[in-house]
């Protein structure tokens, strides 16, 4: 039987069928729906971890003590797990461990573009790489087998085409055993798992010998195979370009790489051998293209296909007919329309609590270092409240840098909630210590609102619908040492603004929690105000909040009640009260 699903619906799907147990992440996009989708299974162990690297240490853990364990991030996210992942190459594992991590070309979601199959090279880790929903649930459990045949971690790389399109996957398989109840003994050997540096010398070659095994190992599996074409020209391709190749080259001798880390070297020589060109179609960085080249093979690649952004048919076929690979389609019929499609920016929801807090920010004409989250919405026009913005946990330690560097503005770092508990408590422990007088605002919306409203160690609430502790940010942020902490409604524009106030003239590290829930978690809406029109001067400056219910007309501003969830925030910043709740 066939299903349609996403590739990230696949990818939880293969993990249960092939026995995963505990699996860990950090919900960012394009990977979030991963995790949320294996939390369902029976059996299973799911948590959002505060960051990847936890989720990391985690999905090591289980796979340690012989269970077979997934973590699960978005390209950048590996950045931060970076530590544990390299080590975790060196001690090798027990149990089968799958790392699944999402890149993201073009940035649809993102900071970077960044191309993550430089880590497994990086790493000396396996990687594989799906083309399609079907396949994403296959290379899991390929993966898990390889991660207990060879005892190392697997990398398996999706894109944002592949997490969330919908493919058919083959739903017939039966449903995994159920794992015995006898626990097993942890296998003590430090020397293999205690990585101080005698230990780890001794584990390096290990991983050496290894990745030559893996190389052999790549030159017989079914993942990696040739498509015979004509002789004239070969592709080498995987994952969703493979796609975009074979519609763009319907005749081309095809190699397809399931696995792109290491590679079957005589598998692509037999390839070279059997056509006269041999091009390579990937986004991003000519990661194929240079290890076929350092095996002395002559291919094109970037010197056709761009660098930077995502793929797409119309695109590898726009390239190829400029290279002269392919004679140019022809021509469909022009379509002539006088319309054009809006450009619809991206822009902080209405009642958004975080678009009264930059409202205050903005009047107060402070520097804003920012972080990752909706909040970095702030920047655009016309709240334009955001100067900075880095990676996740950066606004803290930024501002104070700025501070220690010195500068004539009052600065001030925002961080979300969720953030702040992602990579936000050590810079703040680093203001403290080390004397600064940064204010910190967490703009606290109770949830992980940018990738889907997850949970988190704030909500008191687990992936598993489970009721849990909640931390409590006040009393963490008292615990750390913080003398000048306040919590206060972002909609109490005035509160906050005079908080706010108070803090920068205190001469001394603190922390505002600036707390509001986000509005589509609980679709809390009230009756919209309404606009006096004879009161109204059309002045725009309630236009100056960014919020899209608010309409400029020719002589007054309108209010759209369909969009509206009546927050209040325009009443409160109208200077003639010209715009009235009930």
């Amino acid at each position: 039987m066939k299903k349609l699903m996403t590739g990230n619906e696949a990818f939880a799907y293969g993990a249960y069928l092939g026995g995963v147990r505990v699996g860990a992440a950090y919900p960012g996009t394009p990977s979030s729906e991963i995790l949320d989708n294996f939390s369902k299974y029976p059996g299973v162990f799911a948590e959002w971890s505060p960051n990847e690297k936890v989720s990391m240490d985690v999905a090591i853990g289980a796979a340690y003590a012989g269970t077979r364990a997934m973590c699960v991030m978005k390209h950048v996210g590996l950045n931060v797990a970076a530590d544990s992942f390299f080590y975790a190459v060196y001690t090798g594992v027990k149990g089968g461990l799958v790392i699944v991590c999402a890149d993201d070309p073009d940035m649809h979601s993102s900071q970077n573009e960044q191309d993550n199959r430089n880590y497994a090279k990086f790493a000396k880790c396996p990687m594989l790489e799906p083309s399609d929903s079907e396949e994403a649930k296959q290379f899991v459990g390929m993966a898990l087998d390889l991660s207990e045949q060879f005892e190392t971690p697997v990398l398996v790389r999706s894109v944002t085409r592949l997490s969330h399109s919908s493919t058919p996957v083959d739903v017939t398989e039966a449903v995994p055993a159920p794992p015995s109840e006898e626990l097993p003994l942890f296998e003590r050997d430090a020397q293999r798992y205690v990585m101080v540096p005698s230990n780890a010398r001794r584990r390096h070659p290990i991983v050496e010998e290894r990745l030559k095994k893996l190389a052999e190992h790549a030159e017989s599996m079914p993942i990696n195979y040739i498509e015979p074409g004509n002789g004239e020209l070969g592709i080498v391709s995987a994952g969703v370009n493979y796609y975009y190749a074979k519609e763009v080259f319907p005749d081309a001798t095809f190699l397809k790489l399931g696995m792109v880390y290491p590679l079957p070297e005589k598998l692509i020589r037999e390839f070279a051998a059997k056509v006269k060109t041999v091009v390579v179609v990937e986004e991003l960085d000519p990661f194929l293209e240079e290890q076929l080249r350092l095996m002395g093979i002559e291919v094109k690649g970037k010197d056709i296909f761009p660098l930077i952004g995502e793929f797409s048919p119309s695109l590898v076929r726009s390239c190829a007919v400029e290279a002269g690979l392919i004679e140019a389609p022809e021509a469909p019929p022009e379509i002539k329309t006088e319309l054009e499609r809006p450009v619809r920016p991206p822009m902080l929801c209405p009642g958004c609590g975080h678009r009264a807090l930059f409202h205050v920010l903005k009047e107060a004409g402070v520097l804003i270092t920012g972080d990752i989250g909706c909040y970095t919405l702030g920047w655009a026009p016309p709240l334009s409240a955001m100067h900075t913005t880095g990676c996740m946990g950066a606004s803290i330690g930024v501002a104070h840098g700025i501070d220690k560097g010195g500068v004539k503005d009052e600065v001030v770092a925002v961080i979300g909630d969720s953030t702040f508990l992602h990579s936000g408590i050590h810079p703040l422990i680093d203001v403290l210590y080390n004397q600064g007088v940064t204010t910190t605002i967490i703009s606290d919306n109770s949830a992980t609102a940018m990738t889907g409203f997850q949970e988190h160690p704030g909500t008191g609430i687990t992936i598993q619908d489970q009721t849990t502790t909640a931390v409590d940010l006040e009393k963490l942020i008292r615990g750390i040492g913080f003398e000048k902490v306040d919590v206060v409604d972002s909609y109490d524009i005035e509160k906050m603004a005079e908080t706010l106030q108070d803090h920068l003239k205190s001469g001394m590290p603190s922390v505002i929690i600036a707390r509001h829930p986000c509005v589509l978690n609980t679709r809390v809406r009230e009756k919209p105000p309404e606009v006096d029109v004879e009161l109204c001067l059309n002045c725009g400056i309630c236009l100056d909040i960014g919020c899209s219910p608010l309409v400029q007309e020719e002589d007054h501003v309108r209010i759209d009640t369909l969009l509206c969830n009546g927050c209040g925030l325009c009443v409160k910043v109208c200077p003639q009260e010209a715009i009235i709740s009930e």
